[in-house]
């Protein structure tokens, strides 16, 4: 790495390619409204990608696949919890009927942006019935999100927060 004997000044950085580059990522950061903002932002920086590709769609799915795997449990069902209120609220119905009633297409997309988790959809019933009613290619669509081989390590891996979910399931009446 090349040092500069003087440091910039603002006016430079302003019109620097830098400074535009910059202000587009911040701006897609607003849009997305990513997982854990700071994480992400985080993992732009040391994925030693161009900074005009940190605005990529690709890049922040690469993340956003990986960080639903390692949240911590209680995170995911808290934002899918959160997630079912919302739709409950334009919907005027019960959060606790979002797997029987929400429209399919919303619920791809709910799942594929990780809003719903892995955790509550694949351990109650209401949601595996929900996973039996998409079509080929909506199952295409959150395949990345849902990876089935994954989900049952880590099932199997942590019971203790397998029952944490089937408690919050049964308590929440969502099953």
């Amino acid at each position: 790495m090349v040092q500069r004997s003087k440091p910039r000044t603002y006016e430079e950085f302003c019109k620097s390619s830098y400074y535009n580059a910059f202000v587009k990522f911040g701006s897609f950061v607003v849009n997305i409204n990513p997982l854990y903002p700071e994480k992400f932002i985080d993992f732009v920086i040391k994925s030693n990608v161009k900074l005009d590709h940190w605005c990529r769609d690709e890049l922040y799915d690469t993340y956003m696949f990986e960080m639903i795997k390692v949240e911590p449990t209680e995170s995911a069902l808290e934002r899918s919890v959160q997630t079912m209120l919302e739709w409950a609220e334009k919907q005027e119905a019960q959060y606790n009927d979002y797997f029987r009633y929400c429209n399919l297409n919303r619920a791809v997309n709910d799942i594929r942006n990780g809003l719903i988790s892995p955790w509550l959809l694949l351990n109650s019933t209401t949601g595996k019935e929900m996973l039996s009613k998409f079509n080929d290619e909506q199952l295409a669509i959150i395949e990345p999100a849902l990876d089935i081989p994954y989900w049952k390590r880590t099932f199997k891996a942590k019971p203790a927060d397998v029952e944490l979910t089937k408690e919050i399931i049964k308590e929440a009446k969502i099953d």
